[in-house]
């Protein structure tokens, strides 16, 4: 039987209050019975001092048979009976009751023994005086031993109470702690846990990276909130992506233009060579037709790649990585990105053409595009430049691709934000805040990092850092 967590919190609660009831019950129960057993001792005491003034007066009606000290006797005698008749409700079932009743027969025959020697006064030099004078004594005696033993056999059994009684809360304050234990344990793994893992993925989730938590079979509130936060977290992978697509679909309407009159130049050319081969078809010089028609060729070779670029950074696809060369996709971003270029910024680029890494190549053409995008924006004054360089670096399994401009810079209290969704220190109406957040989200999605370093009125340089393995890509690239 699987429990929720409410369920297991309400268990442990009642089971601590009853625990808490039941080592209090004992507890009680072992302060009344000390309690008794005190008042008891107090009793017993009383009785003992009684006792003594018995013998006292006792052994003075032996000696000089004065009728006063025979009354003194009785009247103590009487008043040691009193003692035990209002003692006997409170001790009836403890174990001291029976001691109390041979205390009780034994002061009863004490009594009998001295009325029956005060009766043979007269004849105290008779055998029969004097054997009642011996057992008298021996009476006397067996009471105050009696006493004695009462009062030593009551404070044992206090002794013996409390050293059960601190027993006890110790072994109860053990269970209770190991029980507290327990219980901070299940709220730790529980609900702490579960709840700093969610507060730790949601930050995961703010900066791109959209890795779903493992689901427990715990069958509690825990695997309910881990599931619906896996369903919320697929339901914004999916609109971040069609956020992707919407940002995708707005850079296109941006290089649109660009790209239009890109293709004007190999249409214009085509459209010159076309005309030039009509006039010149009749008269049949095939050399110049031949350059022609090459040039008609190269230029349709053109214009399709240019489209080419176009559709691919449009086509909607799932993530799928591969070796691919770098410079390649570094090649097509500047291509399509080139119509945007403003007269007084160049682009450079340094990318060793044997560089082969594991990516995406549409999502880090896009990568590329945003970064690219950015510098431009970023130089508002010319000449400037954009610079994309990469280097491998085997020893540490990692690829360095860094993005640098000659821009206005970032101020130094928003570097820490720009990756941020949404945010963004560009004017109203010029950007959405998504593109670096974007590139962040595919630069984790492909394990890599990205950071940034800037200097107001210097520049900005991204640092892309990716997982560079020379042997796997090779063998992968072989293998496609």
């Amino acid at each position: 039987m699987h429990l929720n967590i409410r369920q297991k919190v309400i268990s442990g609660l009642v089971t601590c209050v009853l625990a808490v009831g039941f080592i209090g019950g004992f507890s009680y129960h072992y302060l009344r019975a000390i309690e008794v057993k005190q008042h008891l001792v107090q009793v017993v005491d009383d009785l003992r001092e009684i006792i003594l003034e018995i013998r006292r007066y006792e052994k003075n009606y032996l000696l000089y048979g004065q009728e006063e000290d025979l009354q003194q006797n009785q009247r103590y005698t009487l008043q040691a009976l009193e003692e035990l008749d209002q003692i006997a409700p409170d001790v009836k079932n403890l174990e001291v009751a029976s001691q109390l009743d041979s205390f009780r027969q034994e002061l009863l025959a004490y009594q009998e023994l001295m009325r029956q020697l005060a009766g043979h006064l007269t004849e105290r030099n008779q055998p029969n005086s004097r054997s009642l004078e011996e057992q008298l004594r021996s009476r006397g005696k067996t009471l105050v031993d009696l006493s004695v033993q009462l009062v030593a056999f009551e404070r044992r059994r206090i002794l013996e109470i409390i050293t059960t009684l601190k027993t006890q809360l110790l072994v109860a304050m053990a269970i209770f702690l190991g029980f507290m234990g327990l219980f901070t344990l299940l709220v730790s793994s529980k609900i702490l846990r579960p709840l700093r893992v969610i507060e730790t993925t949601t930050r995961r989730i703010a900066q791109g990276n959209f890795k779903l938590l493992p689901v427990l079979d715990t069958r509690d509130e825990t695997q309910r909130v881990v599931e619906a936060f896996n369903r919320m977290v697929q339901e914004l992978e999916k609109r971040q992506d069609q956020l992707v697509q919407g940002k995708k679909m707005s850079s296109i309407g941006v290089l649109t233009a660009g790209i239009a009159h890109q293709l004007n130049n190999p249409l214009n050319n085509i459209s010159t060579s076309c005309q030039i081969i009509l006039e010149e078809l009749d008269e049949g010089d095939k050399e110049l037709l031949r350059k022609l028609l090459t040039n008609v060729e190269h230029e349709v070779y053109r214009a399709r790649d240019i489209v080419k670029g176009l559709l691919e950074f449009s086509r909607v696809r799932d993530f799928a990585s591969k070796a691919v060369l770098l410079e390649e996709v570094v090649k097509r971003s500047t291509r399509l990105i080139s119509s945007q270029v403003p007269p007084g910024i160049d682009v450079v680029t340094e990318v060793p053409e044997d560089l082969i890494l594991e990516l995406d190549p549409q999502r880090m053409q896009e990568v590329f595009l945003n970064l690219l995008m950015n510098a431009i924006q970023a130089i508002t004054e010319t000449p400037g430049e954009i610079k994309i360089s990469a280097r491998a670096d085997a020893a540490r399994g990692e690829a360095v691709i860094t993005v640098a401009d000659t821009g206005v810079g970032i101020p130094q209290e928003e570097l820490d934000r720009i990756f941020d969704p949404f945010f963004t220190t560009k004017e109203v109406g010029v950007g959405t805040g998504l593109g670096l957040s974007i590139v962040y989200g595919i630069i984790e999605k492909h394990h890599g990092r990205i950071s940034v370093e800037s200097q107001e009125g210097e520049g900005t340089r991204f640092i892309i850092r990716m997982p560079y393995n020379p042997q796997a890509t090779l063998e992968e690239r072989a293998a496609s």
